[in-house]
């Protein structure tokens, strides 16, 4: 069921207040707001109706509304109004990054701390390095009733190999042209190069083999991808704990547990394709303790075939439009700043009290 302007209206002002309230929305407030024009009553049907499509949560029958994840999602992706930062806040950012950025080898950890403080949530910090290794050749053996082995060698000369069942009946002819597509499509390429554009060039020539094609080109990527290296830094964990969230104990330990580079070592590997920023609401993310709290990500270039990542982790109540703004805004200077063709020393960040 589509949204009628009016409940994106209702939908927005819950989710703006509750981000700066922490506190259950009621219809009073809202009607209370300068540009909302509608009775009490009718925004409290709006809430109801609202409720029940999934957008809002109510914690208790006589309390007000909270956001649901579905809620938060809607906003990040069409409600939320753009944040443009304030000359102080730019030239803040600026100078913390020109006085505490030294060199690659530390940026991590010192970007992680300047993200935490800039936001204070706790942050995540990234450097992937492209390895350079590609398919050299593809080769299908078939291996019995109904499985072939899929053989790819690297360009580096390591052999890896996968068991693949048959989802059709196949013919040796078949993967004989299914081999010979592959040698000719996939060779050579990047692993950011394996699109949907090329997922489906292969397929439509692969023939009666076309229902192997997407398992092959995503175990090929995935190879490819594994070859590189991502070093990651995690900052201001105990950000987290001055959150009305997180008061509750046991909630606030199982999420702090999440917060560590092996938990979070997923992260940058979904950024791989993304442009822009990404926002993974509540239950999308990919570790179960982080079901209730959200993650902005977005990326910056270091060079030397290098890509960086930065990102907050909060709850699902954190400003996201500030949050974006600023990371945008992070990744647009760390980017320029690696553009240059020398980084000057420059110095020691202080560490955190």
């Amino acid at each position: 069921m589509e949204l009628t302007e009016r409940k994106k209206k209702v939908l927005r002002s819950v989710v703006d207040l509750y981000i700066r309230t922490a506190e259950p929305v009621g219809s009073k407030a809202i009607a209370e707001l300068p540009d909302m024009h509608y009775s009490s009553a009718t925004i409290r049907n709006e809430m109801a109706e609202l409720t029940t499509m999934g957008y809002l949560e109510q914690p208790h029958t006589s309390a007000g509304r909270i956001p649901a994840a579905a809620g938060y999602r809607l906003y990040v992706d069409e409600l939320m109004a753009d944040y443009r930062l304030s000359m102080d806040e730019t030239q803040s950012i600026n100078t913390a990054i020109e006085e505490k950025m030294q060199r690659v080898d530390k940026m991590l950890e010192k970007v992680a701390k300047l993200v935490s403080q800039a936001t204070d949530l706790p942050a995540i910090s990234a450097a992937s390095r492209h390895s350079g290794v590609t398919a050299k050749r593809f080769e299908l053996i078939f291996a019995g009733e109904g499985s072939v082995i899929l053989v790819v060698m690297l360009s580096h000369e390591q052999v890896i190999n996968k068991l693949i069942k048959l989802p059709v009946s196949l013919q040796q002819g078949d993967l004989q042209v299914l081999s010979a597509v592959l040698n000719a499509t996939m060779t050579g390429l990047a692993p950011e190069e394996f699109t949907p554009e090329l997922l489906t060039r292969v397929m439509d020539a692969a023939g009666n083999a076309a229902a192997l094609v997407p398992v092959i080109v995503d175990f090929t990527a995935e190879t490819l991808r594994s070859q590189g290296s991502t070093n990651m830094a995690v900052a201001g964990q105990m950000r987290l704990l001055g959150q009305p969230e997180y008061r509750d104990v046991d909630k606030a330990q199982k999420v702090m547990s999440s917060l560590d580079e092996e938990a979070l070592s997923n992260l940058p590997a979904m950024m791989q394709n993304q442009n822009g920023t990404k926002v993974l609401v509540g239950p999308e993310n990919v570790a179960s303790e982080l079901k209730d709290t959200s993650v902005v990500m977005t990326k910056f270039d270091i060079g030397d075939g290098m890509q960086g990542m930065i990102g907050v982790v909060g709850p699902t109540r954190m400003d996201y439009a500030k949050v974006t703004a600023r990371l945008s805004y992070f990744a647009e200077s760390l980017s320029k700043m690696f553009a240059k063709p020398e980084t000057p020393a420059l110095p020691e960040a202080k560490e955190e009290q």
